[in-house]
């Protein structure tokens, strides 16, 4: 033990950084530095990464790095992401990146996102891309065919977003997924109208899913069909975005102020500069206190100011 201590010690890593590791891998105490550490260093520095960056992975591979498997399955991820720190970011994100057979599942998954057009390293994002070449290829397989079943293009970011998020879900996740929404209310082509635009509905938490389609009918008193079309809108934040604009839109309705009727996705998805220039800042002499209601509401304590000046005539 007192020589890892040192080993780790002598590659920059703190006492928390030890106890990190140690917490992640016990038996990496009790490891050999000369025939097991201090070989994966020499292994590791064969293929071009400085000292700095070996301590960096140290923690990051956990007891991986006490495996033979560790510098050949980096060396084929370095030439996969390009560098260094892609690779580490991709680790992070999905330890079992490096922890996938090469040949058997990550080289096949390549082969099938190739064939689509497809190129990981292009991606600005290593998330999705990281977990989905670990997948079973037969997820990635059933995922392509979903994606132009739901009618995504090949060649664009839609159809790449769909493949990835079709691949991580699997089918059975994502039969659940399309019965959640039916149990929402939303049809086929509801579904497959909003994915086509936007795949990433699909892997929106449900209880969040299940919040924002009760604010949007209810509240707002959006159908359906309106939201499968702009499904952005089921991305924004209830309670930093939506909902404060949909009380502030009220209250200038209630005081007269607002002679037309402006469209509830073009209220949400303009930026809150061009909100605030628009729908505030005109009117601040009219409603007293509005500004300051409005920027309270935004900051997530809650819209009762805004409710209390909707209750509130004020003279135009």
């Amino acid at each position: 033990p007192d020589a890892v201590l040192a080993f780790l010690s002598g590659r920059g890593r703190s006492r928390p950084d030890i106890a990190a590791v140690v917490v992640n891998d016990p038996l990496f105490i009790s490891a050999r530095v000369d025939k097991t550490l201090a070989t994966r260093v020499a292994e590791l520095t064969d293929l071009g990464l400085s000292r700095s960056q070996i301590a960096r992975l140290i923690p990051v591979v956990r007891s991986l790095f006490r495996c033979k498997s560790l510098a050949p399955r980096l060396a084929f991820l370095l030439t996969v992401f390009g560098s260094f720190d892609r690779c580490l970011e991709v680790i992070k994100t999905n330890y079992g990146v490096l922890s996938s057979n090469v040949e058997a599942v990550i080289k096949p998954n390549l082969a099938v996102l190739k064939e689509c057009g497809i190129s990981i390293a292009d991606r600005p994002s290593y998330a999705f891309a990281s977990r989905v070449i670990s997948r079973p290829t037969k997820h990635l397989e059933e995922a392509v065919v979903l994606a132009n079943e739901f009618g995504a293009k090949q060649g664009t970011r839609v159809f790449t977003n769909a493949v990835m998020i079709f691949g991580i879900l699997g089918q059975e996740k994502l039969a659940k997924k399309l019965e959640f929404f039916k149990k929402l209310g939303w049809s086929q082509d509801d579904l497959s109208l909003a994915v086509r635009s936007m795949p990433h509905i699909l892997a929106m938490k449900e209880e969040r899913m299940r919040r924002g389609m009760k604010f949007l009918t209810e509240d707002v008193g959006l159908e359906i069909p309106y939201i499968a079309r702009r499904p952005a809108l089921t991305m924004y934040s209830i309670e930093r975005r939506l909902l404060p604009r949909h009380c502030l839109i009220n209250v200038l309705k209630g005081n007269g102020l607002l002679k037309a009727d402006y469209d509830f996705y073009n209220i949400s998805v303009i930026s809150n500069d061009d909100f605030m220039e628009k729908f505030v800042q005109p009117y601040v002499e009219s409603v007293p206190g509005l500004g300051d209601a409005y920027a309270s509401s935004c900051t997530g304590c809650g819209v009762h100011q805004l409710k209390l000046l909707s209750k509130r005539k004020t003279k135009c």
